[in-house]
Parts: C-alpha cells; structure tokens; sequence
C-alpha cells in the first residue's frame, strides 16, 4: 500500500445513517458544497490512516443507481467520472434485504466497495444476528459491522478502506437467468470498443442498456464509433428477451436483484422466533392514521412555526442590538453627516452596510428553523409528513415534501423565503421540485408583514384580525392553483418520479449532530447571500440616488440651509457665545447632540447617563452647554438650534424624496404608471415597490420618504389615516395583494439561482409573479371600481374566486395521472422479508 492521497466515497440510501457515520470519520474537518452543475448537496470531509491522507465525499443518499431521480444520476457519475479508490456502501443493519439492493448495484460496477453494517444496535435490538463472515465470503468483500450514534467501528472502517485500495474491483455476479445469453451478446458488441471497455464496466455497461437506461445510451453516443448498431442490437434483445420471457427487461432485471438480495438475507440474517411488534410500527399507527395524523401534523407544524418563527423573531428582536451597534460602528468611522448631504462613502456605506444587517437579523430565524429541520429529518418523522400530504399536494403538482418549504416561506404568516427555497433540495421529483420553488416566494414572509400592518392599520382598522386572515390565508388559496397551472404548462416536460417514500425507524436525534447540521446550513446560507447581497445594494442605491437633484435645485435647498444658519448666528451674536461658536459649528453641534442621544439611548442607570453626560461635557463643553441648555443664554440658543435642526430635517427630506423622483429608479417608475394605474399605483407606488426589490423590509419607508414623511412605520400610517397618500380601502387591497405575490427579494432570487441552477428559472420567477401580481391588483381594483364594491366587499369576492379555482385546478389530472403512473410506499423490513 503507498503512501498516496485515497479518494473514498460514501454511498448508501436513507435513514441507513450514512451522516452519522461521515460525522463519525471526518469529525470536524468537513466541507459542504454543490456538486458541479446541479443543486445536490456536496459534503467532504478528510481523515487519516497508517500516515495516509484520505477525501471523504459523501454521494447523495440513494436507494438504487438508475438515472431516474437527479440524486442517482449524481452519485453514479461521481462512481463512473471520479473513480474512488473505495466506496463504503453504508448499510442499515436492521433492514438487511433492503440495503443490498444498492450493494449488488455498486458490485456491478466493480467498484472496490466496503460494506459498512451500521445500526447494528438497532438489530441487536430486534432480536436479528448477522453472520458477518458469512456475508462477507458471499459477496467478496470487506463487511464492517458499526454502530456509528455510539462511535463503533471507526477503526475498523478505516482498516478496512486502507487494506482495500489499490485491489482488483468485486467478483461477485448476480445470475439473471434467461437474460444472460443477451447481456452477453452486447458484452461481445461492447468490448469491442478499446475507449468504451476501459472507461465502463462491459458488463454493467450492457445490463444498464438493456434496462433502457437513457443516460447509459447517451454515454454509449458519446464514445462507441458505431453507437447506433448497439441501439438496434439492444432494441432487439429486449424484444427477443420479452417475447420468450413475457416480461420487459428491466422488470426481469429489478425483480432477479431482488430475489439475490432475498437469498442473500436468508443465508446470513437469523430472525428472532417471536415476532415483535417495535415502537414505530405502534407510533405509526397514530402518526400515520387517516385522522390522527393530520392532527399530529398540525400540531407539530403549529409547534416548528412557534418555536422557528414566533421565537425566532423575539431573539431577532434581542439580537438587533448587536446589528444596531455594527451600523452605529460604521456611522461613527464614516465620514460624518452633511447639513443637507452626506458625503457619498457615508450614504453607500451605511446604505450596504444596512442592507447587509437587514438579512443578518434573520440568523435566529434561520438557525431554529434549520435546528427543527434536522430533528424533523433525524428522528424520521419527515417521511411521515411528506406521506400524509402527498395525496393532496399530489393534486397540484406538488410534492409531500412540499409542506416544509411552504411553511418555512410563511404558508401563513411570518416565515422566510430564503430557507423555504433551500428547503426544496429534499424534494426528489424535480417537476415538483421546480414548482415548490416558483411558489415560496408567494408565502407571507416576515418582510411583507410591516406593510401588511400599516394598511390594515389605516384602512380596515375595525376588521383588522379579519383583514390579516385574509391575507395570510388567500395565498395560499393563489399558490396552489398557480402550481397546478406551471406543472401541465412550463413544466409538463420535467421528469416526475413516483411517490417512493421509506418508512424508516424512529430516532432520537442527538445534540451535536443536530448542531452540526444547523450551523452548516447557516454558514452555506451566509457564503451564498451575504457577499451578493452587499453588490447589489450598491446597484440599487445608484438606481434610487442618480443622476440627482439639478444644480438649481441644489442651489434652492442649499439657499434654505444658509438662511436658517444665519438667523441662528444672529441669536449667537446676542449672547456670551459671540465670536465663540462660528457659522461652521453649527452642523457639528446638531450632530453632536444626535451623537448624545444615541449615546444615552435605552439607558435607564441614572449613574451611567450622568457618566455619558460627563463624558461629552469634558470633550466639548460649548456644544454641550448649549444642547444640555446650560445657562440662560444657552436655553435661548437652544430654541434657536431647534429651529435649524427643523430646517435640516425638512431640507433633506424634501430633498430625498426629490431626488428618488428624479432618479433612474424614479423614471422607471413614471414609465410604468400607465400600466400601474389598473391596479391604483401611481408613479410614487411604483418606486417603493421597485425599492422593495432589494428587501421588502423597507417598503413602508421608502413609500413615507417618496411621500415625504420622515419617520418610523407608525408615521406612514397615521399619515394614511389622514388621508395625506390619497388612499381608499380598495387601493390599500390592491397593494397587499402585489405584495402578497411580490417577485422575490434579491437574497430569495440568488437562492432561487442557487437551487434551480439557472439563470433563466431565476429570471422566470421574477417575471411571472411581476405580472401576476399586476393582473390580479388589476383585476381587483378595476373590477371593484366598475361594480362599486368597497375594499372590504372586495377583499372577500376575491377571496370566494380564488377558493373556486383552487377546486377547479384540483380536479384537472397531472400529467402523470393520465399516464395512470403508480406510486409506491416502501415500509422497512420487519422480518427476513424472503
């Protein structure tokens, strides 16, 4: 055995523990990324045996190595491209017949394999003994037995790996029968090819052929000169083998490996006399109960909604300190504020760094949500979940798996679309992968909440809790329907997989593994987010600022600040301060007392506030006499300052709200409002929704800055209320609706990239839901307009249409359904299953 570098992988199908036992090996030293091209999740890690460096890659959890699902493809081209010194095929012990399904496969491709036995407490437990040795002489190849939750057999494993690299591929074959004098007539046709027979195995490479295996006859194009007599070839293999069989090849094929896995099973697995029910077949008699268990479910969603999103967010509350003290950090080293404009490094800094803590204060959120969905996955209730609702997801060409991202997106109120579309990698039916996606972002995300408020707030403040069921249920009642319509149209040409869902064993989850899990999934999500989102802050903030005021316009607000300045100076000169505070003190006394206050902002300590007092005393005791009104002649200057900081605030509101007019962002805005007006958008609405682009978080300031009102939330509002926007009821529904099926934010957008692994899907998600939500705020406001229907009348009419759709759309047949494609549910084996 040399020295050199091993490249091991990691195979096995779900719930076999294949996680635990990389956790197990690798420890800590681990890397997670994309494998190239597709959004399947890649986990390296790296260990050491006998002065030998070893690469741990962890393929995707499979049950079997045909090209159907993207998670197959993925593991077998890393088999077939990368060419591991070792694969350790990860097996459950407890469930023997089932895992070696994969076993055969990866023998078939005569990959040097070890075969790791992991829960063999779980076996123990059953009262099942395997005979290792046994096991081992039938198939050739290393048998470690692991008990990987306890830390057993890391050794082991490792022994076996370094032993093992460097020889010969398996020998073992699994006798098909009849169909082996066609699986050597292609053999024959195959080796023929010197590039084909040394990059592939012959004989697997002619058994995946007669399969009718469409990625093997894609890779059979790309390297046999005469590609197409091999199709022909096989074409009539598989036709001689069903007439003389009355069985299709792959049927054969599936149903041999089967039975081998069977023989395999009653020759080393001895079963218990008595047969035992376990704990999770009594769980799974309530947990999956026609009744119970989507009551069970309810309850566990209403629990991961509490804990994630009602929790989450109060730790976000508690943690904006933080986030609060990185961006006074910033303002404090930043060139500081102008009287009427900050100097640019300040206004893009904090504009980015703003931006950035906007998505930061999430983290609480994130990492309870990614916490929940560990222990969801780890104790194996996520099947369940999956199970219970895939026959009405089913409906709308969605997936059972569907359910966490909706509801991780906000299916009703407060959750974010970020993780709901990292949820969506679990889904194995890319059809409904792909639609999932396209619909997160319709979910009520904690973003689009504080608009909600405001509007509700404004203008159905006697119905409020009516109003807010409304729109955290409606859409919903949207998504579903708009998922059935992208899946017959856009999407009807994507695979679609059977409902194949394993059943596994219950678990208790454990700490670290769980934490481990989480905190990837929180790293993965800052690598990807952070550093676009801070590039395209910058974009949007030339889009919102330039080409700015005119020069005369400049002159107009900067003549108001010169005027303000110099009636202030006058009242200096009437006092002891004359010749001690100068026209160019001014604007550092103003920020001087901002700097104060924000000093002695929620401090309650008399002590300490007497102690900041000090503090900014010794460092300017002119600028603080006259703000802390100390002495007669200070108490007038300070009603004078008042006046000019007045003035200040005027100005560069006014101003502000100028210049978003007149902004590249402003035109667009103006461009679109012949088409917005259908929906009673005018040219300002059109801004802040433009605005919100980037985070819908700051929708309601920037509609208060455009309409000039400086201040927080509560402003805008009451502004509202005072009819100063000019709002009815009927506009105020027709924005919550837009919002409602809002395009995602630019962070949801990349992870839309991310996922979908196209630009072109990101691009999509953007445009379909911009013109959605035109139509349906259109459809809304116009049609309200015309019948004369109050928004509130409004609101529950559109309500009415949407549910009628959603039953309508439930009644279409999926692709699929026409097709009469079957599902299946695999259930773990309890017994020898011969």
């Amino acid at each position: 055995m040399s020295s050199r570098n091993l490249l091991v992988a990691l195979a096995g199908q779900p719930n076999s523990g294949k996680s635990t036992v990389f956790n197990l090996l690798t420890g800590a030293r681990q890397h997670v990324a994309n494998y190239p091209g597709v959004t399947v999740e890649k986990k390296t890690g790296s260990f050491g045996v006998k002065g030998t460096s070893v690469k741990l890659v962890d393929l995707p959890g499979t049950y079997s190595l045909t090209s159907y699902s993207l998670e197959e493809r993925v593991a077998r081209d890393f088999l077939l491209g990368d060419s591991p010194d070792v694969v350790i095929d990860v097996a459950d012990a407890s469930n023997l017949k089932r895992s070696l399904y994969l076993t055969l496969q990866l023998l078939e491709m005569e990959v040097p394999t070890v075969l790791g036995l992991n829960m063999m407490d779980v076996a123990e437990r059953r009262g099942q003994r395997i005979n290792t040795d046994k096991l081992q002489d039938i198939l050739g190849i290393p048998v470690v037995p692991t008990k990987a939750k306890r830390g057993e057999g890391k050794d082991a494993l490792k022994e076996a790996v370094y032993s093992l690299a460097g020889n010969a591929g398996p020998s073992f074959k699994i006798d098909y029968g009849k169909l082996e004098a066609y699986i050597s007539e292609l053999e024959e046709l195959l080796v023929e090819d010197p590039v084909l027979s040394v990059l592939y195995p012959v004989r697997w490479f002619a058994i995946k052929l007669l399969e009718g295996d469409s990625e093997t006859a894609e890779l059979l194009k790309k390297t046999h000169p005469d590609a197409q007599s091999v199709l022909d070839r096989t074409d009539s293999c598989r036709q001689r083998f069903q007439d003389e069989d009355g069985n299709a090849c792959e049927r054969h094929i599936a149903f041999t490996r089967h039975a081998s896995c069977a023989k395999v099973t009653r020759e080393t697995v001895t079963l218990p006399t008595e047969k035992r029910r376990n704990l999770s077949d009594l769980a799974d008699r309530y947990v999956c109960n026609r009744v119970l268990g989507p009551l069970i479910l309810i309850a566990i969603l209403f629990v991961l909604y509490e804990v994630s999103i009602v929790f989450g967010n109060w730790l976000a509350l508690q943690a904006w300190p933080l986030w609060g003290a990185l961006e006074s950090f910033f303002a404090d080293i930043l060139p500081q504020a102008g009287f009427l404009n900050d100097p640019l490094l300040r206004s893009l800094g904090l504009w980015v760094v703003k931006s950035l803590t906007a998505i930061l204060n999430y983290l609480p959120i994130f990492f309870l949500l990614f916490s929940l969905i560990a222990v969801l996955e780890d104790s194996g209730y996520m099947p369940r979940m999956a199970f219970i609702l895939d026959r009405l997801f089913r409906r709308f060409g969605l997936h059972g798996q569907s359910t966490l991202p909706l509801i991780l997106g906000g299916v009703y109120v407060g959750g974010c679309a970020i993780p709901g579309v990292m949820a969506t990698k679990a889904i194995p039916d890319e059809r409904a992968r792909l639609a999932t996606i396209m619909i997160v972002p319709m979910m009520n995300c904690l973003a689009k909440v504080p608009l909600y408020l405001i509007l509700i707030g404004a203008y159905f403040p006697d119905v409020a809790g009516v109003a807010m069921f409304f729109i955290a249920t409606v859409t919903l009642f949207m998504a579903l329907p708009v998922a059935k319509i992208l899946s017959i149209t856009v999407l009807k040409k994507r695979p679609s997989a059977p409902f194949i869902m394993e059943m596994p064993p219950y678990h208790i989850p454990t700490i670290t593994g769980v934490l481990r899990r989480a905190i990837e999934r929180v790293w993965l999500f800052m690598k990807k987010i952070v550093t676009v989102v801070a590039a395209v802050a910058v974009v949007v903030f030339v889009l919102i600022n330039y080409p700015g005021l005119t020069s005369s316009r400049t002159a107009y607000y900067e003549d108001m600040q010169d005027t303000a300045v110099a009636v202030f100076m006058k009242d200096v000169n009437k006092t002891e301060f004359k010749d001690v505070i100068r026209s160019h003190d001014v604007l550092p006394i103003i920020l001087f007392g901002e700097a104060l206050k924000n000093a002695k902002r929620k401090i309650t300590d008399k002590n300490m506030s007497a102690a900041i007092n000090e503090e900014f005393q010794a460092g300017n005791p002119i600028y603080y006499a006259v703000i802390k009104r100390v002495g007669k002649d200070a108490k007038k200057l300070n009603k004078s300052l008042k006046k000019v900081i007045q003035v200040r605030k005027k100005v560069r509101r006014e101003a502000r709200a100028e210049r978003f007019e007149t902004s590249f962002l402003g035109s667009m805005g103006k461009a679109l409002e012949p088409v917005t007006q259908w929906a009673g958008f005018n040219w300002r609405i059109n801004i802040a929704l433009l605005s919100a682009f980037a985070a819908k978080e700051n929708s309601a300031a920037t509609l208060g800055s455009i309409y000039g009102i400086d201040g927080s939330d509560q402003s805008v509002q009451d502004s509202m209320k005072a009819g100063e926007i000019g709002f009815t009821s009927l506009h105020a529904l027709a924005l919550m609706l837009f919002m409602a099926l809002y395009p995602p934010c630019v962070p949801t957008s990349i992870m839309v990239r991310s996922q979908t692994n196209s630009t072109s899907w990101m691009l999509f998600s953007i445009g379909y839901q911009t013109l959605l939500g035109l139509f349906v705020s259109s459809l809304v406001f116009t049609g309200a307009t015309v019948l004369g229907l109050t928004g509130f009348q409004a609101m529950w009419a559109f309500y009415a249409l949407c549910v009628l759709a959603t039953l309508v759309m439930a009644m279409i047949p999926n692709p699929e359904e026409r097709k009469a494609a079957s599902a299946a549910i695999i259930t773990p084996c309890k017994e020898n299953c011969s």
